[in-house]
């Protein structure tokens, strides 16, 4: 197998597992949206409903390609181990906050996770700027998105208790 054939079969299936872990997520999401969250008090910034699920599927594919760029470099090399490491820990994460947020109702743990996906989101593109900087860029927008999403979680925390 080529080394191009090798980096598109690993973005095609990073790409892949990231919009598996969105799937999830947003099926959680969904059973809350009309019910649960319909009643939360908002924060004058917060998008409407039908803008998360575009955002979240291009940040998922940036994701899936940067992952997969990473992983082409090289799995046995210990930085490329380091990274990956730090990617599948804050995909765990960004899955958890679902679970916590939408399938818990919990605002407030919430904000822990968001914090802790922060914190792990900084890391893996550390470690993807070392491997290959250009994948580092294509996490950005998440990391920004992200950061939003904290504001958007401690502003409903904060307005509904």
């Amino acid at each position: 197998m080529t080394r191009r054939v090798k980096t598109v079969v690993g973005i095609s299936i990073s790409v892949f597992i990231c919009l598996s872990i969105g799937g999830l997520s947003g099926y959680i999401t969904q059973a809350a949206i009309p019910t649960w969250y319909a009643g939360l008090n908002k924060p004058f910034f917060t998008p409407p409903n039908w803008l998360f699920a575009p955002v979240w599927t291009t940040l998922y594919c940036m994701m899936g390609v940067a992952a997969g760029w990473v992983w082409s470099k090289g799995s046995h090399h210990r930085w490329v181990k380091t990274a990956l490491y730090h990617f599948s820990a804050q995909l765990v994460v960004n899955g958890l906050w679902s679970i916590v947020f939408f399938g818990l109702k919990s605002p407030g743990i919430a904000l822990l996770v968001i914090a802790l996906l922060l914190y792990l989101i900084l890391k893996t593109i550390y470690w993807f700027k070392i491997v290959h900087k250009p994948t580092a860029y294509l996490l950005y927008p998440y990391l920004v998105w992200v950061s939003f999403a904290s504001f958007l979680n401690l502003g409903i925390y904060y307005l509904n208790n």
